[in-house]
């Protein structure tokens, strides 16, 4: 390396190898500090590498930054850069490092490197610039730049006071041309060969040039900014003219267009027989817009304010025609079976019809999808003569989405409870609040916490929306909510609620509905004439037992609907046939092959083997439980992606035959010499809860025992470490799901007596319920013989 001692005097011997940091988007010159921020990890390694040695790099740009879409290799990077050391760094915890480094001196790369750790590291020479002698060029060069950069400062260019004042103090070419290229915004490539000249008059010559394309592009700013000016001024000039217009107007004794409609704003606030906080605020907004100029920007938005006052119904409301003939009627033409549902909104009429002042009950439905949760909304409305209105929650995370965005905030609005009194037009609608399991919270608030005051007759009466800033009375609103599932309702939004129940349907009340109300709609729907399209009862039970598993009735509609589709594509080809029979038979041809297989249906008794019984948002499932053991050292395996709750039940129900296994008819120690493996298909699917522990401890005894569980039974119910059966939820969506299954024996607890009670003998239909105490019970069901094979069927109760 060539050697210059005056510059080199107040640090310690640079290095010939040295990390490289490829630099993208800015330059460091010689006698620069600059702030830089690093980001990959081989950059990264690079300056942990510098810091651990002299805090040396070499700093060189990237070819073709803008277009590079990778980590920068070799080839990529000048072999003109800088040495420069690393004052201080930071790091990111987001990732990456911001270094502040100080530039030495330019420097050659003859050659570069890739280190082992992943970096880049170069051998570099020093270069010495050329020796400038004073000369009469010289000095006029250093004078036109000086005064380019005054010039530049006048024209608007953000250059701190110091710099100015370092300029004209500075009498180097070559510093002084770092520094200005450093401080105005030079290209890349203007950059680059501003650091390989190395002769500095040579330098300073082609920053002056650089820079004055920077001066153009300022005068082209300023010319710019003088036309907005003037545009501004002109704007003055023509609101003076209106003033004087409006003056020349009232002198004549004309109308004042503005004073009209302030006017017409007024009587409509006096007419809307607001309350008296939303009407002192609408008048007090009217002055506001009164003293305002028209085209303010403030202006639109109070009138914005001023036009949603008016829209809501401060005081309009529906008169309840309440029949409860005429309201049964229309629920049982809109809806079939739902029995228990449509006398308890029937009792909510019938109460308000005796006391019409009566605060309404907060109705939650909580089902599968498709069972008619939002529909029944719409024949309440329709039963009692009110308007409806709908929205959803679902996903919702933003609080101002039920209160709305305060007016200081760009673009505001009110929420959704506000827009939906607008949209229906009265005080008093029968409001339906969708999907309310599925609200969510982040940083922007909690909308259920919103909702608390909404659905709280103690408080909704005074319902505050931030748009507003007035309080609106909800009290006469009929609210209604829907839901999946209650477990993911907040706690203290649910116990406003009553909580009413709709389970899916039988394959027999689908059958109806299908007939009643599916294909009309659908053939409607397909521009088919109704009378000339006919689905025979076979066909529709193919089409439920075949290409659908669910508790309600979307998907069956969807099917219909294909067929339908298919139909009116035939006639609309000119098809001959006057009418269609759609048959058994023929949904094969329409739909293709079944897709919805009964899967709990076995040919044989299988060892291990049992059918569970779950519940789903969707509604009830059947869940096949296997289990199988093998010569091993007790290692007990769970796999198809069970939750903690459903390992722990199969952990007890393997404790539990552990400690009866003389009782169970195999010996103690066979556990110890097993490995067991419990896997629930399917596997892609997470599954949990403790219901399945009954389900589980009858496959293991199988396993045990050899003894093959009857195909046609399935069971549920969690189980103690005493062998009790606890009582599980669900019931009701479990069942349905054996009767779509073909099961014929159903186990359940006998906690759950009182359930089965309550349920109508049509949803239970043929299926045979057997109840257990003890686990013990299940051995006179699960076997064809009984339990035979264990040798001693010996209860043990526990102590009373």
């Amino acid at each position: 390396m060539s050697d210059d001692s005056s510059n080199r005097e107040d640090f310690k011997e640079i290095p010939e190898t040295m990390p490289v940091i490829p630099l993208i988007g800015t330059m460091i010159y010689p006698f620069m500090v600059v702030p830089y921020f690093v980001q990959g990890e081989n950059n990264e390694k690079a300056v942990d590498a510098a810091m651990e040695n002299d805090h040396y790099i070499f700093a060189a740009s990237v070819r073709n930054s803008s277009s590079l879409n990778k980590t920068p290799a070799k080839e990529d990077l000048f072999e003109v850069g800088a040495v420069a050391s690393i004052i201080r760094l930071m790091r990111v915890p987001s990732g990456g490092i911001k270094i502040l480094a100080q530039g030495l001196f330019r420097a050659k790369a003859s050659s570069l490197t890739d280190h082992p750790s992943g970096f880049i590291t170069a051998n570099v020479e020093l270069i010495e610039e050329s020796p400038v002698e004073p000369s009469p060029e010289l000095e006029a060069l250093i004078r036109i730049v000086r005064e380019q950069v005054r010039r530049a400062v006048n024209l608007g260019k953000p250059l701190p006071e110091e710099f100015v004042l370092m300029i004209n103090k500075m009498g180097e070419p070559g510093k002084l041309a770092d520094l200005i290229s450093s401080a105005f915004d030079l290209s890349p490539e203007e950059s680059q060969s501003a650091l390989e000249e190395f002769d500095p008059q040579k330098r300073l010559a082609f920053v002056s040039k650089a820079i004055t394309r920077e001066l153009e592009i300022l005068e082209i700013q300023n010319k710019i900014k003088t036309n907005v000016q003037s545009e501004m001024e002109d704007n003055q000039k023509k609101y003076v003219l209106k003033e004087q217009l409006k003056a020349i107007q009232k002198e004549l004794g004309q109308d004042d267009p503005r004073k009209s409609e302030i006017d017409e704003l007024r009587r409509a606030i006096s007419e809307a027989k607001m309350f008296d906080t939303a009407e002192k605020q609408s008048l007090k907004e009217l002055e506001r817009l009164e003293r305002m100029h028209p085209d303010a920007a403030e202006a639109n938005v109070i009138r914005t304010y001023i036009d949603w006052m008016l829209a809501l119904p401060w005081n309009k409301s529906t008169k309840d025609r309440i029949d409860l003939d005429r309201a049964r009627k229309i629920l049982d033409t809109d809806h079939y079976g739902l029995e228990k549902v449509k006398d308890r909104i029937i009792e909510a009429l019938a109460v308000r019809k005796l006391k019409p002042d009566a605060r309404s009950p907060i109705i939650c439905f909580v089902g599968p999808p498709g069972v008619g949760k939002t529909s029944l909304g719409q024949s309440i409305a329709r039963a009692i003569g009110r308007s409806f209105v709908r929205f959803s929650v679902g996903g919702v995370r933003d609080e101002a989405e039920i209160r709305g965005h305060r007016r200081t905030y760009v673009g505001a609005l009110p929420g959704r409870i506000v827009n939906g009194l607008k949209t229906a037009g009265s005080k008093n609608p029968v409001f339906m609040i969708d999907e309310i399991d599925k609200i969510g919270s982040d940083y922007r608030g909690d909308p259920s916490s919103a909702l608390l005051e909404v659905l709280d007759p103690e408080q909704n009466n005074s319902f505050a929306d931030h748009y507003l800033d007035v309080p609106f009375d909800l009290s006469q609103v009929m609210f209604i909510t829907t839901a999946n599932i209650l477990d993911t309702i907040p706690g203290p939004l649910r116990d406003r609620m009553e909580v009413i129940h709709i389970h899916g349907y039988t394959e027999d009340e689908k059958l109806n509905i299908a007939v009643r109300y599916l294909i009309p709609r659908q053939c409607e729907a397909s521009g088919l004439d109704n009378k000339k399209v006919r689905f025979l009862k076979h066909a529709v039970q193919s089409i439920i037992g075949g290409y659908t598993r669910e508790a309600g009735v979307r998907n069956l509609e969807r099917e219909i609907g294909k067929i339908c589709r298919k139909i009116a594509t035939r006639v609309a080809k000119g098809s001959r046939i006057k009418s269609f029979t759609v048959a058994a038979s023929d949904v094969v041809k329409y739909l293709g092959p079944p897709r919805a297989e009964i899967s709990s249906r076995r040919k044989h008794d299988q060892i291990g083997v049992v059918n569970g019984l779950a519940w789903t948002p969707s509604g009830g499932e059947t869940l096949t439980i296997e289990a199988i053991v093998m010569d091993g050292k007790g290692k007990l395996t769970l796999t198809g992606q069970l939750g903690d709750i459903m390992k722990e039940s199969a952990q007890a129900a393997l404790s539990y035959a552990r400690s009866r296994a003389n009782d169970f008819g195999f010996a103690p120690d066979t556990v110890d010499k097993k490995d067991i493996h419990i896997h629930v298909p399917a596997g892609a699917i997470p599954k949990d809860g403790p219901s399945a522990g009954v389900a589980m401890f009858t496959a293991l005894l199988s396993a045990f025992t050899r003894n093959p569980v009857r195909r046609d039974v399935a069971m549920t119910g969690e189980i103690s470490l005493r062998g009790a059966v606890l009582p599980i939820g669900g019931l009701k969506q479990k069942l349905l799901a054996a009767r779509r299954e073909g099961i014929k024996t159903i186990l359940v607890p006998l906690s759950n007596k009182n359930d089965i009670s309550d349920m109508d003998s049509r949803d239970i239909g043929s299926l045979e319920i057997k109840y257990l105490e003890f686990v013990d019970d299940i051995l006179p069901y699960v076997f064809r013989d009984g339990g035979a094979k264990t040798t001693n069927q010996r209860k043990i109760r526990l102590p009373s």
